[in-house]
């Protein structure tokens, strides 16, 4: 008989073999081979591939701490889009003297803004392993800061769920101000090169493909041995009985921070690979909507499955993709929010969650038959 870790441990396997795949073919077929073979990859593919492939691990995130913790953050589009910040100052300060304006050390928008001289939040980011440091350390450490105070003051359900959304909204209207220092309403954008690579050359946004692969692998990795250890056994006590699991001693606030916070470090690494795919970050990452929609994409894959994550989201901007060009262009969020009720109505475990209780139903009649065949009279 077929058990959940069994198919989970399949669904995983799989998963990281279409991964292997990708990383190998994806690159093959957009240098290799000729505009005109029919086998090429064009730019515009790797470049959307490269995409959802960074939501894919914002949704393996956000997956870790609701579907296996029971912390609905409404708040991951701040992570997310910080992580993308941190990246996006390293691109602007590589711009030096090739700026419209020409100056070696302000960015444009700076020069534009009468600033005089380099705010004291930008100092560094001229170097890639601090940049690449503050991926992860400005998202954990608002995570931390956030978990310890709303963790350690029992704020769970839908409470907390208001309180990540309250965040992200103070970000994007703090991110908004021109007086931040990070580019206002336009943000960062008109990137050159990373790390001395020119950033629209086709190898380059190939290597970015393969390095967004391997990261959303990593990420996997990471939560598939999270969730499987004792630990995870913990998170799976904390989300079914919060109250019980506390009663038996455990010290309840110290796992939700821990996982908390590695989710919010997955974020900003996604975030961080995103902008130099999409050659833009601004203040519109940070908006509401965009944390509620990663709710949406692991709904629709499969609420702890971690794949199903991963699925819904690629399969959920697939979509977007489709139907906000031409004229369904109007009725997005109308589809979108029917499909969140369809699914919440009639797939409540999401695509992935859905297919693993079928095959688990169906091995159960087998085995059951089975059991009544062998138990029959010989003739």
């Amino acid at each position: 008989m077929i058990t959940a870790k069994l198919l989970a441990d399949r669904r995983g396997l799989i998963f990281l073999a279409v991964l292997a795949l990708l990383a190998v073919l994806v690159p093959i077929g957009h240098l290799a081979m000729p505009e005109t073979s029919p086998f090429h990859v064009p730019d515009w593919v790797v470049a959307l591939l490269g995409k959802y492939l960074c939501y894919a691990l914002l949704a393996v995130a956000l997956d870790l701490v609701w579907g296996y913790c029971g912390i609905l953050s409404l708040g991951h589009g701040a992570f997310f889009a910080l992580g993308g910040y941190a990246m996006g100052m390293y691109l602007m300060r590589q711009i030096g003297p090739r700026g419209q304006y020409g100056n070696p050390v302000l960015p444009d928008f700076m020069v534009f803004l009468n600033w005089k001289e380099l705010p004291l939040t930008w100092y560094g980011f001229n170097f890639f392993p601090y940049a690449l440091l503050m991926v992860f350390l400005v998202p954990g450490l608002l995570a931390f800061l956030f978990g310890w105070l709303a963790f350690r003051s029992r704020v769970t359900g839908v409470y907390l769920s208001i309180i990540t959304q309250a965040m992200t909204y103070a970000l994007m209207l703090a991110f908004f101000r021109n007086d931040m220092g990070f580019g206002g309403n336009n943000g960062l954008t008109d990137f050159k090169d990373i790390l001395g690579y020119d950033i629209t050359a086709a190898s380059t946004r190939t290597v970015l493909l393969v390095l967004t692969i391997i990261a959303l692998a990593i990420g996997y990795l990471i939560a598939r041995t999270i969730v499987t250890s004792k630990l995870g056994k913990v998170l799976l006590a904390v989300r079914d009985a919060e109250s019980r699991t506390r009663f038996l001693g455990y010290r309840v606030e110290k796992y939700k921070l821990f996982v908390f916070v590695v989710s919010a470090c997955m974020a900003g690494l996604a975030g961080a690979l995103y902008v130099p795919q999409v050659g833009i970050i601004n203040p519109g990452e940070f908006t509401p909507a965009n944390s509620i929609e990663v709710v949406i994409w692991v709904a629709v894959g499969g609420r702890g499955t971690l794949v199903g994550a991963a699925l819904g989201a690629v399969l959920v901007n697939l979509a977007k993709t489709i139907f906000t060009s031409g004229i369904f262009a109007p009725y997005w969020l109308f589809v979108l929010g029917g499909l969140f009720v369809v699914v919440t109505l009639f797939l409540p475990k999401g695509v992935i969650g859905t297919i693993g209780q079928w095959q688990e139903k169906r091995q159960a009649r087998k085995a059951v038959e089975a059991s009544k065949l062998s138990e029959a009279p010989a003739e």
